[in-house]
């Protein structure tokens, strides 16, 4: 399972405080079963003093092998410090609906 192995990725290379993986491959249009979309929600002491888009590049060089080979089509980050976390509540923010081309 994807969503499994992405967890156990991110355990061994962020050691987080908070994860949580979560498959929206349902929110968007993906067939039945899938694993293409997630949503990862992590608090790790490695983010201390980065910026978003550093963080976000630490988490798709960890995950490259899952968008290359295995399928990942999209990530949705929400990456904090602990402190950061503590401050938004512990709240993991919802995703909005997915708006598909034939939507629009």
């Amino acid at each position: 399972m994807i969503q499994d192995h992405i967890k156990q990725k991110l355990d061994e290379a962020f050691k987080p405080v908070y994860l949580d993986v979560i498959n929206e491959s349902h929110r968007h249009r993906a067939p039945a079963g899938s694993e293409s979309h997630f949503k990862i929600v992590m608090v790790s002491h490695q983010f201390s003093g980065l910026k978003a888009l550093e963080r976000h590049r630490m988490v798709y060089n960890t995950l490259e092998e899952e968008f290359n080979h295995g399928g990942v089509h999209a990530l949705a980050l929400h990456l904090y410090t602990l402190k950061e976390w503590e401050e938004a509540l512990q709240v993991e923010p919802i995703s909005p609906p997915c708006v598909s081309r034939k939507d629009k």
